[in-house]
């Protein structure tokens, strides 16, 4: 390993991929796989099981959660995780398409179907996705004469485009998302129920930010991805705590624009509180258990120079020699953490806690 500053994504609980900083950028670009998304929330940790499980079935998802809590990037990996992909995946966002182009935009159309159509007609969404993977998002926001089409292409499994007689059989999966409600939906008249049913094989819940249990993995994360600028990067303590406290409304979206954000103003490549937003910026941070403020840096990695994220010197000999023992065995088995818990005769939750208690970043090595 070099003594550049590195960052790191987790790949599994188990597996880390590591990223140079100063090297080449991260192709972000690319879509995340279901491992790549796992992090170490409970909730998300069952979602993607659930998800390898149905992945290659014919059952209908439904994706539900809080807007920019990652539900295309969620399908997607389902797609990836599926024999389909190598197909496209094709998605739609029903909120965003004007209700005058949403059948059009759907379904297709013919040359001349209607004033302003293309002269060559066009290949709708649903036609375009065959033999791949269907993402329909915000899904509660599509309008109920169209509900009910889709339901009977659903059915079916043909399209007809507009100004067409002839029907095109389709090889469809689909996946579908909402932020929205939509049993009260249903309840007010609003969505279709039996589209509804059609398209809930089995729902997954998607948390919010504030409600994940691993919300430093993913500050990590994202200060990672945007680490491939050519300067080494790492967040003061301070602003650290101040970034676990803030309740992130805008979710993993708003994670990564103040990141990106705050590497773009911050000085040396520290993300200081100074850098952050206001309304993340005045907020309380948790408070530490030794007392004590820390206006060094938290990098994100055990480097072979040593740890640079350490809390503050440890309470005592025995913290230090635990300590010294945990970096030790991580760097020696090169960040594998089933064979550092087994070399240390304890189980991996047990481990996890260790090392965070004593702020150390595991990498493991490329």
């Amino acid at each position: 390993m070099t003594n550049a500053t590195r960052g790191w994504h987790a790949s599994s609980l188990d597996d880390f991929t590591v990223t140079e900083v100063g090297g080449p950028s991260p192709a972000r670009s690319l879509p995340l796989t279901l491992e790549e998304l796992a992090g170490e929330d409970p909730q998300m940790l069952r979602n993607i099981r659930c998800a390898h499980r149905i992945a290659d079935s014919n059952v209908s998802v439904l994706i539900q959660g809080p807007t920019g809590s990652g539900k295309e990037a969620f399908a997607h990996a389902i797609h990836l995780a599926s024999r389909r992909a190598a197909r496209p995946f094709v998605a739609v966002n029903c909120a965003a398409i004007p209700e005058t182009l949403i059948e059009s935009e759907l379904f297709g159309y013919k040359p001349g179907a209607f004033t302003g159509a293309r002269r060559e007609g066009l290949r709708g969404r649903i036609v375009q996705s065959s033999g791949g993977t269907l993402f329909l998002d915000e899904i509660g926001d599509m309008p109920l004469a169209l509900q009910s089409r889709l339901l009977r292409v659903l059915e079916e499994r043909e399209v007809v485009p507009l100004g067409s007689e002839s029907a095109i059989s389709v090889d469809l999966h689909v996946l579908a998302a909402s932020h929205r409600n939509l049993r009260e939906m249903i309840a007010r008249g609003a969505f279709r129920e039996d589209l509804y049913y059609r398209l809930n094989g089995i729902t997954l819940e998607l948390p919010a930010v504030r409600e994940r249990s691993d919300k430093e993995r993913l500050v990590q994360h994202a200060l990672a991805a945007e680490t491939g600028n050519g300067r080494p990067a790492a967040i003061e303590r301070d602003a650290l705590q101040r970034l676990l406290a803030y309740s992130w409304p805008g979710n993993i979206r708003e994670v990564r624009n103040v990141i990106r954000t705050a590497l773009a103003i911050c000085d040396g490549g520290v993300v200081r509180a100074l850098d952050l937003p206001r309304e993340i910026r005045d907020g309380e941070p948790p408070s530490r258990t030794d007392g004590k403020s820390s206006g060094f840096p938290v990098s994100l990695a055990v480097t072979e120079s040593g740890p640079c994220d350490s809390p503050g010197p440890p309470h005592n000999r025995l913290q230090a020699a635990e300590r010294a023992a945990l970096v030790r065995a991580i760097e020696e088995l090169h960040g594998n953490m089933s064979r550092v818990a087994a070399e240390l005769g304890v189980s991996r939750n047990t481990l996890y806690r260790k090392i965070k208690r004593h702020g150390i970043t595991p990498v493991r090595r490329a």
